[in-house]
């Protein structure tokens, strides 16, 4: 079994930064690709970004240029960093990873979710 566990969601106010956290533990032989998405109330989840396993990243366009994904191979740790902070970035922000298991067997795993408001 495998658990992705979220952390740094927060209030913060508008133009601020955080910076989230997901650690991916248990039975893991390899980890391919780490992403977040996120739900905003009343709204459906949508994709964030992604990092490949060899560092190679995407991002939502709305988002380019405010927020960074990174990784951590050795911690099995992706991190969202999320600078100027809007409002509209009020969300749970929840992360994925696609995990080879310790039995070969691929599975895509979700962590839980961190709350992240942005307001004044």
């Amino acid at each position: 079994q495998v658990q992705l566990v979220e952390s740094g969601g927060g209030l913060v106010q508008p133009g601020g930064s955080l910076r989230l956290s997901c650690a991916a533990s248990g039975s893991i032989f390899s980890i391919n690709y780490m992403g977040w998405y996120r739900q905003a109330p009343g709204k459906q989840r949508e994709w964030v970004a992604t990092i490949t396993s060899s560092g190679s990243t995407n991002y939502a366009d709305s988002l380019k240029g405010r927020f960074t994904i990174s990784r951590d191979n050795a911690k099995n740790t992706v991190y969202l960093q999320m600078n100027v902070l809007k409002p509209e970035d009020t969300a749970v922000y929840y992360c994925n990873a696609e995990v080879r298991s310790t039995g070969r067997s691929l599975y895509l795993y979700w962590g839980q979710g961190t709350q992240v408001t942005v307001s004044s």
